[in-house]
């Protein structure tokens, strides 16, 4: 069995709305599955307003998207003593609005934004067409594990849902 990173995990359910179905050990799960290095990381599910501001102030777009992540540090580690550190913020709202649009499990959806946010803890990105095919392609093969689909299958018959972070502005 191989051996998982350590991780320390804290999760805050501001809007407690999915926290009954977000459990602690399928979150740990779900992040253990995208880990590849030693972590400190906080998960953060909060309301529409706090989503907002935070997207408004951090990424200068007025609405709240699914998930943001909040990595300290530029790189990712290059030993073992160093873990992974990040805040990795979801939007309840919009991640289950995302989940009944694209017709998938609102823990489907979750576990995929989850590994998203872990993904770009750890240095990952999506900001060209070579770093987002990665990504994607490690997403998949992560949800595959979990047991899930690929998530990115129906992302063509959704109008303008070409990027998990920029879902269209509501208007």
């Amino acid at each position: 069995m191989p051996q998982k990173n350590k991780l320390s995990l804290t999760i805050q359910h501001v809007d407690a709305s999915l926290a009954t179905v977000l459990t602690r050990p399928l979150l740990r799960r779900w992040v253990h599955a995208a880990l590849m290095a030693p972590a400190e990381l906080t998960l953060r599910f909060v309301g529409i307003e706090e989503g907002c501001n935070l997207n408004r102030d951090y990424r200068g777009k007025n609405y709240a998207t699914n998930v943001l992540t909040f990595a300290y540090a530029d790189d990712v580690p290059t030993n073992d003593l160093e873990p992974v550190r990040a805040d990795i913020v979801l939007c309840n709202e919009v991640l289950r609005r995302e989940a009944l649009e694209q017709h998938k499990p609102v823990l489907d959806h979750a576990a995929h934004l989850v590994v998203h946010g872990v993904l770009h803890a750890q240095g990952y990105d999506h900001e060209d067409e070579f770093d987002a095919q990665e990504m994607e392609a490690i997403e998949t093969k992560i949800l595959t594990k979990l047991g899930m689909p690929d998530p990115y299958l129906t992302r063509s018959l959704i109008a303008g849902q070409s990027d998990i972070d920029n879902p269209p502005d509501p208007g």
